[in-house]
């Protein structure tokens, strides 16, 4: 699995603060002052770039974004070109723009340098308000910046939807990532889940920014729901193997359980739309529940 890589490059699922610095490099084409070959190598530049760009502009996308469980945009990427990173493929493909992430392979930004090739790096963004800059500085870069203004007040009403009701008790939660991690305070997700109404367990067990659970803290102290991620054919998560912990058991009866599709664990951008619903779907749930048990 490609966590380790993913988690660098997505601030422990769900991250990153727009820095974009572009080489100097060949002009855009006279005729639409736009880059028209530009490969992204980064699976949340992806997921931006496939909305704010004309898809003849797009000369190829990372391979992370044709995978089903790791990305949003699986069926749309599987139709266009894409690289597995490595600068002759890049190269091969005469880019007037490559968009990447600062994580990304030295090797292959100084061979972009040196054919002065223009690119754009791009940190990790830790807020909301971070992620929707980025959203703006691409479709600025890719010649769109109306569809970027579009894209953030698409997600703005998204949030705004799945906020809670004014007076909605906060239910406690625990997003468990692969690997067994989960994020804390001064991450992406952790914003996501305070804007939803659910307080971050994370918090209450010590973790600072995104770093690993011990179970033993989830059944002495449960959230009330525990999300994870979908198991797949073949190679469930780590995630879902430990749901099926017979530890768990235990504290069935005082904690609920919800899926929370890896997929949106990685980015931020257009992703938060999908985020935003399936936290608030968990949440509404578990007031639901906690309703139900008051009543029996």
């Amino acid at each position: 699995m490609m966590l380790d890589r993913r988690m660098m490059v997505m601030g422990g699922g769900l991250a990153m603060t727009v820095g974009c610095s572009v080489a100097p490099g060949p002009p855009a084409p006279v005729s639409t002052g736009r880059p028209q070959r530009i490969v992204s190598l980064n699976p949340c530049l992806d997921v931006i770039l496939v909305r704010v760009a004309d898809r003849a502009q797009i000369a190829a996308l990372s391979h992370y974004a044709r995978q089903d469980y790791g990305s949003t945009i699986a069926d749309i990427a599987r139709t266009l070109p894409f690289t597995h990173e490595t600068a002759e493929e890049v190269i091969a493909l005469r880019p007037d723009l490559v968009m990447t992430g600062r994580f990304s392979s030295l090797a292959m930004r100084n061979a972009l340098d040196r054919l002065t090739i223009p690119t754009a790096l791009f940190d990790v963004p830790e807020t909301v308000a971070a992620s929707l800059e980025q959203v703006q500085e691409v479709a600025r870069l890719v010649g769109h910046p109306e569809r970027g203004e579009a894209l953030v007040a698409e997600i703005q009403a998204a949030l705004a939807a799945a906020a809670p009701a004014s007076g909605t008790r906060p239910v406690s939660a625990l997003v468990f990532m692969p690997g067994g991690f989960a994020s804390g305070p001064g991450t992406l997700m952790d914003e996501m889940m305070t804007r939803i109404g659910l307080t971050n367990a994370a918090s209450r067990y010590g973790l600072q920014r995104t770093m690993n659970v011990p179970l033993e803290m989830v059944v002495a102290d449960p959230p009330d729901i525990l999300l994870s991620g979908e198991a797949y054919p073949g190679a469930p998560s780590r995630a879902e193997r430990v749901m099926q912990h017979p530890a768990l058991a235990r504290v069935a009866g005082d904690m609920q359980r919800a899926v929370f599709p890896e997929r949106l664990l990685f980015c931020g951008g257009p992703v938060l739309i999908q985020t935003a619903a399936a936290l608030s779907r968990a949440r509404d749930a578990a007031l639901a529940n906690q309703v139900g048990a008051r009543q029996a």
